[in-house]
């Protein structure tokens, strides 16, 4: 039965179709202006209002859809209009009439229009005929005002954005009102100021409703495509009603050519005398058999309607009732990511100023490449938008949600939106204020939901997004604290930790976050630096951070839950736990008296480099360090200011007084550094004769100590050849090799000029490069101010001639 409707159906928008084409010349026809200066503005809806000419197809099925409201509350007052047409859908036909024109024929069994309606609502611009019926049904007392979403009357103008003349024809419901409705066309072209009314010459062969059909401009015949019909539907419309969606396509089939069909031999049986108890045994020849021929194919075209929205929208759905499955494919087909979610978040509400919406909430695998390289990227390009189960916008800007939530993939479906004229943009902030808080309330839900109870899902969400949960608690100062409850850490003890887990191992005493960040590097690594050697030993928990955002986190931080961060790399670090502050002091006096030789003599070896060098209380097995004064840079701060554009080529006092704020501390229970003492110690006074040989090899070796201890602590050496070559002379040293034995030098020179090089060969080819007109190699245009170029001589002319142009 269902076949044999949709058969119906099928020849039904055929017949519609193709009787539009007939010859309309004996048909009176009334010729209307516009009521309005429609020539132009209609060229305003086209260039302006809309920025995609897709929506075209959105906004004529939105107003089919609120025919077929219209239809529906008028039917709970007058049964009647319901007589006509039994079926309540809208039907879509791309097809080619005689002349070879590309239409698309959409058709609705709404409530339809009188003539004097078409006149009315079609021919002035900004006339709503949606507002009017609104008003008559809230005048009459309606119960409810349905789904409709027309507020402006400019939609059925989108129908220019790709065909050259439209043609309405539309046959009102039969009522108290319009007992004996006629069937009437308006049609108008999109370059006239005016427009035709007359009687459609069919007759009243709609039924009931309303059929528009587009001519397609020549520029437009790629929506002549079922397939780009269906793409469309799906992208736009898909949800938008309750009312059915159907597509006419044609298929190819091959099935038997019963005409060729010719008896078989094989088909022929030989009958047996028997007996009358026994069995009828039928026997076929094998040779026969054989013989037996295939049936000839021939191709049928099969008319079929595809029915384009026979789901309904997940996110309206109870979320009990939606399987994961569901989901998943929803999330693929709708974001075109075929990988699937780590997790999703389906729910309701209310933004508190009447709009309610219903929301789902994704979680992608994998963030975007261009996340993190483009920092302009601050706006959302998945945050779906649609009022009433219509596609409105996927881009709503910058306001939409923050960057460090922008990654997210929504759909949000409004009831009662308010839009601008052409459902492009919102016409109030309001709504996007408030949708943006309470969509950030629940993604941090959803978060913290699965960080309590599913530890392997929030292990894979870190994997992903744990940056991400940095950057927002810097950049999200009003959810800072629960941001903060997402981040994790690689310790020196543990592979993931939180800030408050942290808290509740610290010691007694202990009033820091110990911390030591060092970008790019691994935890494995940080877990052996010289830096938290002492705090390692005793059983202290210090935070591992090498991430690009670990330094800017814990810079922004300062402080969690009145705790101080410290940075193991810098000066003054404490326990926490010394038990005489005096006792300890007068222990480090007498350290530094002993050792004052040495780190005197130290202190003039290494005055380029260090500020001071003093007894160390961080250190056990290492014998130096290079540590950051109070006031200075750490290595992976003097590095990332190094790295900074503005501060590239930077040669500020202050930066230049920060990066020489480095002290150099020395392990007083090294077996290294008690030697060097006793060597110092062993020096001739100033009165004596200087033993020279013995003083520049204890320079050497204290040069390469403090490259040494640069090197380890994160530090660049300020000049890496002399560096090795110090090295090298003391390698040979230890193994009995001559520090003067030369190394063989002896190299294959290189091939004579080549004479086949002339001045006059052509270079022209390097003006067709990007930074070609410049001599040496291409240099990209943001650089390009920052070099300057020798000039060797000036011309005649005043123009500076460069090395490549004497080529």
């Amino acid at each position: 039965m269902r076949i044999f409707r949709s058969l119906l159906l099928g020849l039904a928008a055929i017949a519609t179709g193709s009787a539009l084409a007939q010859d309309t010349s004996e048909v009176p026809k009334e010729k209307h202006d516009y009521q309005s200066d429609v020539a132009r503005l209609r060229k305003i809806v086209i260039n302006s209002l809309y920025s995609n000419r897709d929506v075209f197809l959105r906004e004529l099925i939105s107003n089919a859809n609120d025919a077929l409201e219209k239809l529906r509350l008028t039917a709970l007052k007058e049964p009647e209009v319901l007589t006509g047409a039994e079926e309540l859908n809208i039907t879509i036909q791309a097809f080619k009439d005689d002349d070879g024109h590309g239409r698309i024929v959409i058709r609705d069994t709404g409530i339809g229009m009188t003539p004097e309606e078409l006149t009315k609502n079609l021919g002035t611009l900004a006339k709503s005929g949606t507002s009017e019926f609104l008003a008559r049904a809230e005048s009459t007392d309606t119960t409810g005002t349905g789904n409709l979403i027309g507020a402006f009357g400019l939609g059925f103008y989108s129908s220019f954005l790709v065909a050259d003349r439209v043609y309405v024809s539309s046959l009102a419901a039969k009522s108290s009102q319009t007992p004996e409705p006629a069937q009437y066309i308006f049609s108008s072209s999109a370059d006239e100021s005016s427009f035709e009314t007359y009687p459609d010459p069919r007759g009243n062969t709609l039924g009931r409703g309303t059929e528009i059909t587009l001519i397609l401009r020549d520029d437009a015949l790629e929506y002549f495509d079922t397939h780009k019909i269906a793409d469309l539907v799906n992208k736009h419309s898909s949800f938008s009603s309750q009312f059915p969606i159907y597509l006419f396509t044609q298929r190819t089939e091959h099935v038997p050519d019963e005409e060729t069909v010719e008896e078989s031999p094989a088909e022929e049986t030989l009958e047996k005398e028997v007996d009358e108890d026994e069995a009828v045994v039928e026997d076929v020849d094998e040779a026969e058999e054989t013989e037996i021929k295939e049936p000839k194919m021939k191709e049928v075209v099969v008319d079929e309607w595809i029915h384009l929205n026979s789901q309904p929208p997940i996110w309206v759905r109870d979320p009990k009732t939606v399987t994961d499955e569901e989901y998943e494919l929803f999330y693929q087909a709708t974001f075109k990511d075929y990988e699937k979610p780590l997790a999703w978040h389906h729910f309701s509400g209310d933004t508190g100023s009447g709009t309610s919406f219903r929301a789902i909430i994704y979680i992608p695998s994998k963030l975007d490449d261009a996340y993190w390289t483009n920092p302009l990227a601050t706006s959302s390009k998945d945050l779906r938008l649609m009022v009433k189960r219509t596609f409105i916008t996927s881009d709503l800007g910058e306001d939409a949600l923050p960057k460090w939530a922008n990654w997210v993939k929504v759909v949000v479906d409004a009831e009662d939106l308010p839009l601008n004229v052409s459902r492009e943009q919102l016409q109030s902030t309001k709504f996007l204020k408030q949708i943006r808080q309470i969509l950030l309330k629940h993604i941090l839900q959803m978060l913290t939901r699965i960080m309590e109870e599913d530890s392997e899902k929030f292990e894979e969400v870190q994997k992903v997004y744990g940056n991400v949960f940095k950057l927002g608690a810097v950049e999200d100062k009003r959810n800072r604290d629960k941001m903060v409850a997402l981040v994790r850490f690689h310790t020196n003890q543990r592979n993931s930790t939180s800030l408050d887990e942290y808290l509740a191992n610290k010691k007694k005493g202990q009033n820091q976050i110990f911390y030591l960040a060092d970008m790019g590097k691994t935890p494995e690594f940080l877990a052996n630096s010289v830096f938290i050697e002492k705090l390692d030993a005793r059983g202290y928990e210090v935070l591992l951070l090498g991430d690009p955002l670990d330094e800017i986190f814990v810079q922004n931080m300062r402080v969690w839950k009145k705790v101080q961060f410290q940075d193991v790399a810098k000066a003054g670090l404490k326990f926490g736990d010394e038990a005489d502050p005096e006792e300890e002091k007068q222990e480090l006096e007498v350290l530094t008296e002993k050792f004052r030789p040495l780190l005197d003599w130290l202190k003039g070896q290494a005055e380029e480099v260090v500020r001071d060098v003093v007894i160390s209380n961080r250190l056990v097995t290492s014998s130096c360090a290079v540590v950051a004064d109070m006031f200075g840079y750490t290595a992976n701060i003097e590095r990332m200011m190094s790295s900074a554009p503005a501060n590239q080529g930077s040669k500020s006092p202050m930066h230049e007084f920060a990066k020489k704020q480095k002290l150099l501390e020395i392990n007083p229970k090294s077996p290294l550094i008690q030697g060097l003492l006793r060597r110092v110690e062993q020096l001739p006074a100033e009165d004596e004769e200087p033993d020279v040989e013995a003083e520049n090899e204890l320079k050497e070796v204290a040069s390469v100590l403090i490259d040494g201890a640069l090197v380890r602590s994160g530090f660049s050496v300020q000049d890496s050849n002399e560096f090795f070559i110090r090295t090298d002379r003391i390698l040979r040293r230890s193994l009995g090799v001559s520090e003067t034995a030369p190394t063989d030098t002896t190299v294959k020179p290189a091939p004579p000029v080549d004479p086949e090089i002339k001045a006059e060969d052509d270079f022209s080819f390097l003006d067709d490069i990007p930074g070609g007109d410049q001599p040496g190699v291409y240099i990209p245009e943001s650089l390009r101010d920052q070099v300057s170029w020798e000039v060797e001589e000036i011309d005649e002319e005043g123009n500076p001639v460069h090395p490549r142009d004497e080529l």
